[in-house]
Order: C-alpha cells, then sequence, then structure tokens
C-alpha cells in the first residue's frame, strides 16, 4: 500500500498562543514530529523541581503527546535531549532509564543549550512511528 504523503499538522489545545508560532505535531508518512516538550508549567515554576522532576514531567508530555495522535513511547525513532547544564546528564538518565521502553530504546543525542527562560532545564525533540 502507497503511503500517503499528505501532511497532518495537530495543534496545541484552542486558545494556547503557541499556535500562532507553530503545531504541536506534524504527521507524514506514518511519521510523527512533535514540537520541543518541555516539563509543565507547575513544574517548570516550581523552584524546589530539579533536573528529576522536570525530566519525569517532561517525559509524561512526551508520552501524552504521541498517545494523542495515536502512537506511543514504544514507537519513539529518535529524541534529542537538550539540557541546560550537562551536570544534569545523570539526573536526566535515572528518570529516562525507568521511563523508556525497555525493548524499544531510541536512538538518542545530548547537547547543552541554552533554554527558553532560564528555570527550563531540559527539553525533548522526540520523532516517533504512529
Amino acid at each position: 500500500a502507497k503511503m500517503s504523503s499528505a501532511i497532518q499538522r495537530v495543534p496545541f489545545e484552542a486558545g494556547n498562543a503557541l499556535n500562532a508560532k507553530m503545531s504541536r505535531a506534524v504527521i507524514h508518512n506514518g511519521t510523527v514530529y512533535l514540537a520541543g516538550i518541555t516539563a509543565a508549567d507547575d513544574v517548570v515554576e516550581n523552584k524546589n523541581a530539579g533536573i528529576s522532576e522536570q525530566t519525569a514531567s517532561a517525559l509524561k508530555e512526551v508520552e501524552d503527546a504521541l498517545i494523542a495522535v495515536g502512537s506511543e513511547k514504544s514507537k519513539i525513532l529518535t529524541v534529542q535531549v537538550i539540557l541546560s547544564d550537562l551536570n544534569d546528564l545523570a539526573g536526566y538518565n535515572k528518570e529516562w532509564i525507568q521511563w523508556v521502553h525497555p525493548e524499544a530504546k531510541p536512538a538518542r543525542a545530548t547537547i547543552q543549550a541554552k533554554l527558553v527562560a532560564p528555570e527550563y532545564l531540559v527539553e525533548l525533540i522526540v520523532v516517533a512511528a504512529l
């Protein structure tokens, strides 16, 4: 069967200001490309939440975004991990290892970069199969 070359763009929830700039997800040829995902706002705003809490929250956001378009974490192909500080890598990896599907680990790369605001510690760029 020939795959559809149609591009489906999935918006954020109605009223989200991000809709003016980007899609929450883009689907093409059976592949899902998620917008960069960070921890939920309440976690980011909590000054006591460190890399473990932000990572756990961001990974839950990834899973929710994939489920919303008919995919799941076992179908993740690649993850680009952006940390504001590479000293947080061990803390990130501890949460990641607990979360990642044990028989379906994606290809992954990790870099350090300045994120959109200093309170953000991690952002994930995820590509998955449908």
